[in-house]
């Protein structure tokens, strides 16, 4: 499960992520800013590079947690994603569904990361399932591929990095940033 079968990369259009335990560590601090509540969560910029070069392949991208957080919201609009659900029951299946549905999206052509329990019904649907390193049992036996990584340490750097390298995209792409960055003197690759 190390290795990402180009056949399933292909195909995929639409990439779905749990959040805590995937974009972060799990870890959820919580506090108070004078009277107001506040909740900071750690993001690693790895992954939003990787969201971003997912994006301009043309690959939709959705945010599906169990738990409302205005982190989230503001890691998700700062990345440009395309979708985010926040399902305080944690009902990822259902809210997922209708995404796919709007879109004119089959479960075939996604790919979910998922870490924990809730992601289950969505790793069993799509057509690549995949856990982050440290994801319990269950999710890790549900998943087509397994990242190296653990979740908030650029694992999903890691899964954007597969399936773009599957579908041969990655080297044009990131050809494209350097140039975007004015930063494409020398060629991808030459060392």
């Amino acid at each position: 499960m190390s290795e990402l079968d180009p056949g399933l990369a292909r195909h995929i259009r639409l990439v779905g992520l749990d959040v805590d335990g995937v974009l972060t560590d799990g870890g959820v601090y919580v506090g108070h800013a004078g009277d107001q509540p506040i909740e900071l969560k750690r993001f690693h910029i790895q992954d939003g590079l990787g969201l971003r070069l997912l994006s301009a392949a043309g690959i939709r991208i959705v945010l599906v947690s169990g738990r409302p957080s205005e982190a989230t919201t503001a890691r998700a609009r700062e990345l440009h994603v395309d979708e985010v659900i926040q399902d305080e029951g944690a009902r990822k299946l259902p809210a997922f569904s209708g995404v796919l549905e709007r879109q004119g999206i089959a479960w075939a052509d996604c790919c979910f990361v998922g870490d924990d329990l809730p992601d289950l019904p969505l790793l069993r649907r799509v057509g690549l399932p995949v856990a982050v390193a440290n994801a319990v049992p269950e999710v890790r036996d549900a998943a087509r591929f397994v990242t190296s990584r653990p979740g908030g340490s650029g694992a999903v750097r890691e899964v954007a990095e597969a399936i773009l390298r599957a579908r041969d995209d990655w080297d044009a792409l990131l050809a494209d940033y350097l140039r975007q960055r004015g930063e494409a003197d020398a060629p991808v690759g030459s060392g």
